[in-house]
């Protein structure tokens, strides 16, 4: 009896203890980041939102969404975490929304329907990112900047637009979030392979819609087992991950969840290069001279002034050079399209 009277003691002051721990900004982290999430009340920005929330380095989460953001600002904040959550709604509040912040990440728009490609939300999507980046450009000039945003490929070009005319850019400081692709590749080859997902390195670079995501399976980690035609088939569904999902939901939303996670991991990466304590690279869709198409998606080392190091093209054999060769083609004119939009 006194055992298990101990027992159950100890356990309630271990669980004292964490709470203190998780309400006490100085033992959680030496750095606080403020990260903003414009269209946090999306497919998107809600798991993504929720998931930040999780996250110990973010002491601010910041809402901002054309329709009201009260009562989600108030559902999130009523979660035992040590981070206050303020909301901002309407075009007149996204300055105060991106005002400060450490962290951009962008995912307002529409999302995909059945029967939609990326390039189709264009027209909708542009000016909302074009938006958001020129005042991250007036009020947040040294932020992260993620664009989620679809189509990426084009409108972080756009993006870069925008922050050149409001004033400011910094080509170190601004991401495509392609880190879905890579998050699907390292799944399906751990499933193929038997092992967990989180053994599973692949660089993934080119953009981020169908033929321009190239796997790099000659560079996996460990080294792929199976033939050039298994090979084809992973690479087939990563490239149409999204139509997959798009299709199962039935016109009833996109790749929200999924999404929402691989941009929380990439959000986790960039505050830990703010921090000086960057992981391993991570894939992005950049400003870079890697290749012809003047943005592309590559491994990156991030640190506290964003992309510490490029590590450019890895390694390619035959058949993934020819699919480079497709993905650049595709991503100059994808990028032409955004400058253009912004002319």
């Amino acid at each position: 009896m006194l055992g298990k009277q101990f027992q159950s003691s100890a356990i309630s002051q271990c669980r004292v203890c964490w709470r203190l721990y998780q309400a006490t900004p100085g033992q959680m982290q030496t750095r606080q980041f403020r990260v903003a999430v414009i269209g946090a009340v999306g497919g998107i920005g809600q798991p993504l939102s929720l998931l930040l929330m999780a996250n110990k380095l973010v002491t601010e989460l910041v809402l901002h969404d054309l329709t009201a953001t009260k009562g989600f600002g108030q559902d999130l904040s009523h979660i035992d975490r040590a981070c206050q959550v303020k909301s901002f709604f309407g075009e007149d509040q996204m300055k105060s929304a991106i005002k400060g912040s450490d962290i951009v990440m962008i995912t307002a728009g529409m999302p995909r329907k059945p029967g939609q490609t990326r390039d189709f939300l264009f027209d909708t999507n542009a000016p909302i990112v074009a938006k958001a980046a020129g005042l991250v450009s007036q009020h947040a000039a040294h932020a992260m900047v993620g664009i989620i945003t679809n189509p990426v490929n084009a409108v972080v070009a756009v993006a870069a637009e925008a922050m050149k005319k409001a004033g400011y850019y910094d080509p170190d400081r601004l991401f495509g979030v392609t880190t879905l692709d890579v998050v699907r590749a390292e799944k399906f080859i751990g499933d193929h392979m038997s092992i967990h997902p989180g053994k599973v390195r692949i660089p993934v670079i080119g953009g981020h819609a169908g033929t321009t995501i190239v796997p790099i399976f000659s560079q996996c980690q460990p080294p792929f087992e199976g033939d050039e035609k298994c090979i084809a088939s992973i690479v087939k569904r990563i490239q149409t991950g999204g139509d997959e999902v798009v299709k199962a939901k039935a016109g009833q939303g996109s790749a929200t969840l999924s999404m929402a996670y691989a941009a929380a991991r990439f959000t986790n990466a960039l505050m830990l290069g703010l921090k000086g304590e960057p992981g391993p690279p991570e894939c992005a869709y950049v400003q870079s001279d890697a290749t012809e198409a003047p943005f592309f998606s590559t491994p990156l080392t991030l640190g506290p002034k964003g992309i510490e190091e490029n590590h450019g093209l890895p390694e390619l054999d035959e058949c993934e050079k020819e699919q480079l060769k497709v993905a650049v083609d595709a991503l100059k004119k994808s990028a032409a399209k955004g400058v253009k939009f912004m002319e």
